[in-house]
C-alpha cells in the first residue's frame, strides 16, 4: 500500500495527520439528528411498520456497513403514525444509545436499502448527512479510530448512553467527493473477499457443532454398544433406546426440589464474594465468561450458594433451555433467570449436562416454546423433563467417550473461530488505514 504525498495535522488529538487535500468536521456540522418511535417489546408485532430498535444494533453488529433484514422487527401502524421525523431514508443511520459496555457506544446500522423503516426505542438517527458517498461514513463509523473517539466521549458506568451532544461533537474525516467514491468501491471489495473468508470459517463451524450434537445425540438415546437390542421409549422425540435403561422424569432424580435464583441486582464486583451467574454469563457452548464478573454480598449469596454438580437451566428469553454445569473451585450463587438442579447419586451432572445439548433436549424445548408466544420454561415444565437413564457405569463410559469426542470437535472449533478473530482483525485494519488516510487506494 502507498501512502498520500503529503499530509498535515488534522489539529484532533487521537486522530493525529490526515492527507493534506482531506477535512475535519464536526458530525453535527453536516447532518440532522431525531428519535426513534417511543414504545416497548410488548408493542412488537409480527407484521406491521418495520423498526430496528438498539437491542438488534447490538445484537447483530460485527462491523457491517449495510443494514440487513434480520435486525428488523414490528410494531402497529399507530405508533409510527405522525411521527415522520422517526423515519430512516437511504443513507441514514441508526445508532443505539445505549450500551452495558462502552465498547458498544456508537454501534449502528447504516440503511442503504429501505423506504418504509423506522427507528426503534432507544434509538438515535443520523439524517440528512451533507456528504457525497454516505457509505464512505459508514466505513468511517466502524473504524477503530472514530469509535475509539465515541468510547472517550460517553457517559456511564454500568450502563453507557450515547447522546446527540456526543454524536455532534464528534469529528468526521472528509476525502473530496470522488476519492469517497474510489475508497468505498475499494472497500467493498475488500471487505467482501474476507467477509466470505469469514462465512466459509462460521460455515465450518455449523457443520462442527451439528456433528457435535448428532454425536451427543447418539450416545445418550442410544448408547456406545451397537448390538444393544433396543425398545421404543414410548417418547416420539426420543425415539428407540436400549432395552435395559430407564425414562425417568427429571423431579425424580432431584435431592432437592428446582429452585429459582436470587433476585438482585448485579451491583457489585468484588471479588471476595461470590461470583453472581446471570444467563448473561454462560457463552453459547454452555461455559462461564471469564469477562463478565459480577458478586454478591455473603448474606445475600447464602441461600442461592452452589454446589459442584450443580446443573443451572435457563428459563427466559432468548436463552431458554440453555444449561451451565457448575464445576468451579469458587463460592458462587444464581440469579433469578435461572433454575438450579441437585440431582441424586442416581444420575451423574455431567450425563444430564450431556443430555441437555442433544437433539432430543432440542425437540422437547420446542415443544414447550409452541405453547407460549415468549419462550419461557419454568421449574414446573423442568420438572416434567423426560430424560434417557443408563446404569451409572454406562453413564461413566458415555461421559468418557463424549469429553474425548466433543473434545476433538470443539478444538477444531476453537481453530476456526481463531481464524475469524484474525481475519475481522485485519478487516478492521484495512477499513481504518484506508479511511483515515494511512494509507492511499486512489
Amino acid at each position: 500500500m502507498q501512502r498520500y504525498s503529503k499530509y498535515k495535522d488534522s489539529g484532533v488529538k487521537w486522530l493525529g495527520e490526515i492527507p493534506s487535500h482531506w477535512e475535519v468536521k464536526r458530525l453535527g456540522k453536516i447532518c440532522s439528528f431525531s428519535k426513534g418511535l417511543q414504545f416497548t417489546k410488548a408493542d412488537l408485532v409480527e407484521d406491521g411498520v418495520p423498526v430496528v430498535s438498539y437491542g438488534q444494533v447490538h445484537a447483530k453488529y460485527n462491523s457491517r456497513t449495510h443494514l440487513s433484514n434480520d435486525l428488523i422487527r414490528y410494531v402497529p401502524g399507530d405508533i409510527a403514525y405522525g411521527n415522520e421525523n422517526s423515519k430512516v431514508g437511504i443513507g441514514d443511520f441508526i445508532v443505539a444509545d445505549t450500551s452495558e459496555d462502552v465498547d458498544g457506544c456508537g454501534n449502528m446500522a447504516f440503511n442503504d436499502c429501505r423506504t418504509d423503516l423506522y427507528g426503534g426505542y432507544h434509538t438515535i438517527l443520523i439524517k440528512n448527512l451533507q456528504i457525497q458517498n454516505q457509505k464512505f461514513l459508514a466505513y468511517l463509523f466502524n473504524s477503530h479510530t472514530w469509535r475509539a473517539q465515541v468510547r472517550n466521549l460517553v457517559n456511564g458506568v454500568k450502563v453507557y448512553t450515547i447522546n446527540r451532544d456526543i454524536l455532534k461533537s464528534s469529528y468526521v474525516i472528509i476525502p473530496p467527493n470522488k476519492e469517497q467514491n474510489v475508497i468505498v468501491d475499494y472497500l467493498d471489495s475488500a471487505v467482501s473477499v474476507i467477509d466470505n473468508a469469514i462465512a466459509q470459517q462460521q460455515k465450518m463451524i455449523d457443520l462442527l457443532n451439528e456433528r457435535k450434537q448428532i454425536i451427543i445425540n447418539d450416545a445418550v438415546t442410544k448408547g456406545l454398544d451397537p448390538k444393544a437390542k433396543m425398545k421404543d421409549s414410548g417418547i416420539d422425540w426420543i425415539g428407540q433406546i436400549p432395552e435395559h435403561w430407564e425414562i425417568r422424569k427429571l423431579k425424580y432424580m432431584l435431592r432437592t426440589n428446582l429452585m429459582y435464583g436470587a433476585n438482585e441486582s448485579a451491583e457489585s464486583d468484588d471479588p471476595s464474594f461470590p461470583r453472581y451467574i446471570r444467563i448473561t454469563d454462560i457463552d453459547e457452548d454452555g461455559n462461564l465468561k471469564p469477562d463478565t464478573f459480577r458478586s454478591l454480598p455473603p448474606i445475600k449469596a447464602e441461600p442461592y450458594l452452589l454446589d459442584k454438580g450443580d446443573l443451572l437451566f435457563a428459563r427466559s428469553g432468548a436463552t431458554a433451555g440453555k444449561t451451565y454445569l457448575f464445576n468451579e473451585d469458587i463460592k458462587a450463587c444464581f440469579a433469578g433467570y435461572l433454575i438450579k438442579a441437585s440431582l441424586k447419586d442416581v444420575m451423574m451432572p455431567e450425563y444430564l449436562n450431556y443430555y441437555t445439548k442433544s437433539g432430543v433436549y432440542d425437540n422437547w424445548k420446542k415443544s414447550i416454546f409452541i405453547q407460549a408466544t415468549i419462550p419461557n420454561i419454568g421449574a414446573d415444565k423442568y420438572a416434567n423433563l423426560l430424560v434417557t437413564l443408563p446404569s451409572k457405569k454406562e453413564q461413566q463410559d458415555i461421559i468418557k467417550f463424549l469429553d474425548l469426542e466433543v473434545g476433538k470437535v470443539n478444538q477444531v472449533v476453537s481453530e476456526c473461530k481463531q481464524k475469524i478473530a484474525l481475519l475481522q482483525e485485519r478487516k478492521q485494519i484495512i477499513i481504518n488505514d484506508v479511511v483515515t488516510g494511512k494509507v492511499k487506494v486512489v
